[in-house]
């Protein structure tokens, strides 16, 4: 599927036709389509007869296996949880009662370089595709850099990344960089209103610009918990902290948040947009993330001073560096939630006095 925003993108698949670098880094934002636009190119290039406009035209052999999901030459590199969660690979699923990595680990890497070895079972190209390839540790990023220093013949490499800087830089210099910059607004906009999804206006803000988010959002249960989100969050600093912090961690634990991917990362995250918008508000600009929460966030900015506000933003920042593997997930909510509210506290008896 090639999106509006992406017309001029493909149009340069099209331009290079027989004479494109055996690695691609597709590089931007999450959210707007870059996956998406990497399987369009391998169904293109496994394609035996492409169609109008150069896509892959869904009805010969190669793309009727592909749309099966069992074409030989289509490999994709991707962690465990994440074909879990596509259901790409419903077979494979961590063993034991593991929770599946989210890294790409070595072995993968190995059955790779062993698959291309072995040679294209369809006589043309093979198409690999690695998403993300920052999800893996330097042990298996080298692994494989040797794969891209050293190509077989006929394999093209697609590599989908939202976080570029954390790739080794040997890895970056060694593919060609496609930029995927933010779909401008009103393409985004007439996409979302395309799929008459509810609250998208609200959900698009948050998510930065990036239609693909807020439709998965709105989608997939997240859009749900961004309202208990700021219906909590505004309680604040009147509801004591300490509570709050207990409720976010049996929300945390909830089956409902664990079904749709919604945790303490995630969370934090969110409290980072939040305090962003207060900080915007008190210098003068506008709001990124919560536009819906407009009466809420100009009350609570009233009551801040600009340092108060940039420190409470600055706290959050911190905390956020840590969210993946805190030691204590409650004390850590405890503490970010007791900082946020000292900081509203604070400002309200300075505005007093």
């Amino acid at each position: 599927m090639i999106f509006e925003w992406q017309s001029g993108l493909w149009q340069r698949v099209l331009d290079n036709a027989g004479r494109m670098p055996h690695a691609l880094l597709f590089a931007g934002p999450a959210g707007g389509g870059k996956r998406l636009f990497a399987e369009a190119l391998a169904a293109r290039i496994l394609c035996s007869q492409p169609g109008a406009g150069g896509h892959a035209c869904g009805a010969c052999e190669d793309c009727l296996w592909r749309l099966a999901g069992n074409h030989p030459d289509l490999i994709r590199v991707i962690p465990e949880a994440d074909q879990e969660e596509r259901g790409d690979s419903p077979g494979d699923k961590a063993e034991g009662g593991k929770t599946a990595s989210r890294q790409i680990v070595i072995d993968q890497i190995r059955d790779l370089q062993h698959a291309l070895t072995t040679g294209g079972h369809r006589g043309g190209q093979r198409v690999v595709i690695v998403d993300p390839p920052e999800a893996m540790n330097p042990f298996t990023a080298n692994a494989l850099l040797k794969l891209l220093e050293e190509p077989t013949t006929n394999a093209q490499f697609l590599l989908v990344s939202s976080s570029p800087k954390r790739l080794l830089p040997t890895i970056r210099s060694r593919c060609q960089t496609w930029t995927f910059p933010r779909p401008p607004a009103d393409q985004a906009h007439r996409w979302l209103e395309a799929r008459k999804l509810p609250e998208a206006e609200a959900l698009l803000a948050f998510c930065g610009g990036m239609p693909l988010a807020a439709a998965d959002m709105a989608e997939g249960g997240v859009g749900a918990a961004r309202k208990r989100f700021i219906s909590d969050i505004s309680k604040l600093p009147d509801k004591p902290p300490m509570r709050l912090a207990g409720e976010w961690e049996a929300w945390l634990k909830s089956k409902e948040s664990i079904a749709v991917g919604f945790d303490l990362p995630t969370l934090v995250s969110w409290m980072q947009r939040w305090v962003a918008d207060l900080s915007a508000l008190r210098l003068g600009g506008t709001l990124r993330f919560f536009p819906d929460c407009r009466d809420t966030l100009t009350i609570l900015a009233g009551r801040m001073s600009l340092d108060t506000a940039l420190g409470c933003y600055n706290e959050i920042t911190q905390s956020r560096r840590v969210a993946q593997h805190p030691l204590n997930p409650r004390l850590f909510l405890e503490d970010m939630l007791l900082r946020y509210a000292r900081n509203l506290q604070a400002a309200a008896t300075a505005v007093r006095k």
